[in-house]
């Protein structure tokens, strides 16, 4: 059974020692006097006294003791030698009874307080197992977590067969308790219910399981009506009323991501007990997902038409304003004589009439007349020309989602179910009685019109548009929420409760650096804005920098000037790129895998773990199928894989949870690289977005004439200043970047202590200064036209003006620092929500900017963001070095935007995947090949510098920190693509790397 998880070789490592980095050397072969006085008595050999010495440390270390004490890291014996003063060698002799290393075990397991594992020991990790079980499913994952708990424990690990049989035991008891923990459900109507998701349906020509997975590719009247059906066959079979939560989250999310994995097929070939528990909640999740699917669909059609109206509208008034040439025209002369003073009352008539206008200038201005526009200027009026395609789905979606809200959107709310009841009886007039009061007052006058005109199908267009998108407003604002749903969900529910809240206020703000009171939190904000104004105020006073004000008492900021990268930087990097060897891009990914095992963190959808030896080529294809945009048939075709094999090792091992994993472990090895901490400290970094067309239909592309022919997408990326991608994610391009920000910061799993993070202006907002600061960190972007931005001040402006002559006449408006006092608790638990991971910032973000002024806990987060953004403007516009800083931390990203550019060369770069999963997944493969280029080259360019400081070569790293690893000179990117892992790894060294090349040669 064991080696249906591990092969025999990885067994045996499991038995021995493995290497030992410089954290856990320092951390556990550090002897006490306790420990010294223990190992050493008197009359104790020397090698006795080491052999004994390494068990002491090793077992802390690993939860067990090798059997081979002398094959302990050389690095560990000699550190616990030169602690003992004994040689080394000595260690060969130890051991040579196996009853000595036994009782030496047993004597430190009772020096240590540890435990052999008996009957009791074993039945609480049985249970601890089982535990971990119901929520990950992965054998080499649980047998991790069961090390880590014996060790906790302070219990001895038995060996590793019999850990795996435990583990096996624990998998196959996870299995039987997720069945009757659901099996309640699993009535004879029920199970036939379930059992007919699998059965091909003629109404749709294939399964009702791969009908509900197969998500729409466009946001139109048909794609909608699509999704609405979907949720009607699930509410019918009662999807939404199955009750999951006796299942942990991450047994549902597995069991989930093998139903939609797994063909009908392969799930009618499992027992019941497996196959139910899955269908039931690929059921559950598929009513949450079509549900939120339907809502999203519903606001990006009706966007769509708005957007559509909005360029008429826009097209009209140019239009009108090239016919409406003459008519002003005809106003010049018109002033011209009226205001000539040398004129009298009495002849400007005739002039008008007469000689110098005319009456056939007037009748031809009379006639080229147009009536007064509205006060939208006839956005509305375009958009009713889309009333009948927007019926052609609208009914349906206000049929079948139901909608709630706050106080707010009471009346909105009201219309929408008298709308819902006209749809239903066929009613065509409008009752006099129908809410207009959450109508804008900009369309207005469409609804007053059409009551004086007496036209109800004109009042009904109107006033159902209105409806329409004051409830599309609603929903992204959170004032209208959808139960049941977990996009559109009720926001109050992504904040801690305050039940939730109240143990954890204290934990919060010692972590973010902030005080609970929110006088004392006000008065040190407002200390740190009057510091950072002083400063920019002394600034100011010189008159003649590159902030300035002008005569007018205008802000002047003059643009940095391009860095000066040192002549010797730029020499360097041409050396060193002279130096650095030749090499595929399939080749480094080779590599790298030999020295991260990035590869390992690949696994079975399933949890499946047998691993046949040509799955790391099979997974190495597959990555640079999708990173280079070639595509799995061309892939196939370059590399002689089949297709095949590599779809169905990309369906089963390259998921989302995957990639990041791997991505984390070529950063985590990148970090430890010594270059590294030269190019940045690892707390700064930045995010922007990276635009890509794509080719066919897809509901996250849109139409963006300015940098695509068609449409295309844009990827989210967070980049340190290390150089490394730490997060990306794929976002629509019209909506804005500030919504994402601090998604991936807050869910960064490296150890980057990131606590600064700059943006371009698009990655700006007032919540988003506000919940930085909040949540102790720093958003410093570079803002466009940061002169024009409105400055704020806590007291009077007299006051303002007093203590800064200069700065104060900028600070324009005064800041509500009661109100943010008030909802300062309210602020903070918003922000802990965020910190404990209680919600998703995006979608916080994005309903916080929406919210209007009725939103009082929006408005505080908007006003304190005004306050943080205030302070960092004052302390960026001071500081030109914080300038060049956060200008030379972009152009990093910047930097990375080129390289990812010329890894996805094929297909003129346009991303063909049409749902967002596969967007994502080559997203992130993308990545993951730019931060394996990016570790590579740094790697190799520290083994050149080491080279050249050998001979006796001055290298500072002041000159280094110049030099940037995302470059891709040395590496080929086309040709024959050949994985043959054997053979790249037999082209490295004796060192395990590539040699060096020498300078003016092509090798």
């Amino acid at each position: 059974m064991a080696t249906r998880v591990f092969a025999d070789e990885e067994l045996a490592r499991l038995r021995e020692f493995p290497e030992i980095g410089r954290e856990e050397l320092f951390r556990f072969f550090t002897l006490t006097s306790a420990d010294v006085a223990f190992v050493a008595p008197q009359g104790r050999g020397a090698g006795v006294r080491l052999g004994l010495a390494v068990i002491l440390c090793s077992l802390p270390w690993l939860g067990f003791v090798p059997d081979r004490v002398a094959d302990a890291p050389p690095v560990a014996v000699a550190r616990l030698a030169g602690q003992l003063n004994v040689d080394v060698a000595q260690l060969r002799s130890y051991g040579r009874r196996a009853q000595t290393r036994s009782e030496h075990v047993r004597l430190v397991a009772q020096y240590l307080g540890w435990r052999a594992a008996g009957a009791m020991e074993l039945k609480e990790l049985d249970e601890f197992l089982l535990a971990r079980a119901l929520e990950h499913d992965s054998p080499t994952l649980l047998f991790r977590l069961g090390c880590e708990y014996l060790i906790s424990a302070r219990v001895i690990r038995p060996g590793p067969v019999t850990l795996v049989e435990r583990v096996a035991h624990a998998r196959a008891q996870a299995q039987a308790e997720t069945y009757d923990r659901l099996a309640h459900e699993f009535t004879a109507e029920r199970c036939a219910q379930l059992d007919g998701l699998l059965v091909n349906d003629a109404s749709i020509g294939m399964s009702r399981l791969r009908w509900l997975a197969t998500g729409p590719v466009e946001a139109s009247a048909s794609a909608v009506r699509a999704e609405v059906d979907k949720l009607e066959f699930l509410r019918g079979i009662g999807a939404e009323e199955l009750d999951m939560s006796v299942l942990p989250a991450e047994r549902r999310r597995f069991l989930a991501t093998m139903g939609r994995r797994l063909t009908g097929q392969a799930l009618e070939r499992r027992d019941p007990q497996r196959r139910y528990p899955i269908l039931l909640t690929v059921l559950a999740q598929s009513g949450t997902d079509v549900l939120d699917e339907v809502v999203g669909l519903f606001d990006q059609a009706i966007s769509a038409k708005f957007g559509a109206a909005e360029r008429r509208m826009q097209q009209e008034l140019a239009e009108r304003g090239k016919t409406g040439e003459d008519r002003q025209g005809l106003l010049d002369d018109l002033l011209a004589i009226v205001t000539d003073l040398g004129i009298g009352d009495e002849q400007i008539g005739g002039l008008i009439r007469g000689e110098r206008i005319g009456w056939e200038r007037l009748r031809a201005a009379i006639a080229q007349a147009k009536p007064r526009l509205p006060r939208d200027h006839g956005h509305l009026a375009a958009l009713d020309g889309s009333y009948s395609y927007l019926r052609q789905f609208t009914p349906a979606v206000l049929s079948t989602v139901r909608f709630a809200g706050g106080t707010a959107a009471t009346e909105l709310l009201i219309a929408v179910h008298m709308l819902r009841e006209l749809n239903a009886t066929g009613a065509r007039k409008v009752p006099e009685q129908a809410p207009a009061g959450f109508v804008p007052t900009r369309w207005r006058g469409y609804l007053e019109e059409a009551r004086k005109s007496g036209s109800a199908t004109a009042y009904r267009h109107y006033w159902e548009l209105c409806v329409l998108l004051g409830l599309r407003d609603g929903l992204r604002s959170g004032d209208v929420f959808v139960p049941g749903s977990r996009r559109y969900a009720d926001p109050a529910a992504y904040l801690l409760t305050s039940q939730q809240w109240e143990p954890q206020r204290g934990e919060f703000c010692r972590l973010v650096g902030k005080s609970a009171d929110p006088a004392q939190a006000l008065a040190a904000a407002t200390d740190e804005l009057h510091t950072a104004v002083a400063e920019l105020e002394a600034v100011l006073a010189g008159g003649d920098g590159p902030v300035r004000l002008d005569e007018a008492g205008d802000l002047v900021i003059s643009p940095l000037t391009a860095e000066d990268v040192p002549a010797e930087a730029i020499a360097l990097k041409a050396e060193l790129t002279e130096m650095l060897p030749f090499a595929p891009n399939v080749s480094l990914l080779i590599e790298l895998d030999k020295r991260t095992g990035y590869l390992d963190c690949f696994t079975h959808a399933s949890g499946k773990q047998a691993r046949t030896p040509e799955l790391k080529r099979n997974l190495i294809a597959v990555l640079l199928a999708y990173s280079t945009n070639l595509g799995l048939t061309r892939m196939g075709e370059a590399c002689g894989i089949s297709y095949d094999i590599l779809a169905w090792t990309s369906e089963w091992y390259v998921r989302e949870e995957t990639l990041r994993a791997a991505n984390l472990a070529i950063i985590d090895y990148h970090q430890r690289l010594p270059l590294t901490t030269v190019f940045g400290a690892g707390t700064l970094s930045c995010s922007d977005g990276q635009r890509f067309p794509t080719r066919g239909k897809s509901i996250t592309a849109r139409a963006l004439s300015r940098y695509f022919a068609n449409e295309g997408l844009s990827t989210y990326t967070h980049v340190t200043d290390q150089h490394a991608t730490y997060g990306t994610k794929i976002i629509v391009t019209t909506r804005r970047e500030a919504h994402y920000v601090l998604d991936e910061i807050l869910g960064n799993a490296t150890d980057l202590p990131i606590t600064e993070h700059a943006t371009d202006t698009h990655g700006v907002t007032l919540v988003n200064f506000g919940l930085f600061d909040l949540l102790g960190m720093q958003l410093s972007p570079r803002i466009r036209d940061l002169g024009r931005i409105t400055l704020y001040r806590p007291g009077p402006r007299a006051d303002a003006e007093t203590k800064f002559p200069r700065t104060g006449p900028l600070m324009t408006r005064k800041l509500n620092m009661e109100l943010i006092a008030e909802h300062w608790d309210d602020l903070l638990r918003l922000a802990g929500s965020l910190k404990f991971g209680h919600a998703t910032a995006s979608l916080l973000v994005g309903k916080l900017s929406a919210s209007g002024r009725q939103n009082a806990l929006a408005a505080a987060l908007k006003e304190y963001g005004a306050l943080r953004r205030t302070i960092y403007a004052a302390k960026y516009l001071a500081d030109p070095d914080y300038r060049r800083k956060i200008s030379r931390q972009l152009n990093k990203g910047e930097s990375l935007h080129a390289l990812r550019r010329d890894l996805l060369y094929a297909h003129e770069g346009m991303i063909r995947a049409r749902h967002l999963d596969g967007q994502t997944e080559q997203a992130w493969c993308l990545t993951l090949a730019t931060n394996a280029v990016i570790a590579w080259t740094t790697e190799y360019y520290g083994l050149a510098v080491e080279q050249m400081r050998r001979t006796g070569r001055r290298i500072d790293d002041d000159v280094l920190a110049h030099i940037s690893p995302a470059h891709s000179e040395n590496i080929n990117f086309f040709g024959a693509i050949e994985v043959d892992i054997d053979a790249e790894l037999a082209q490295l060294g004796p060192t395990g790397y590539r040699p060096l090349r020498v300078r003016d040669t092509l090798f």
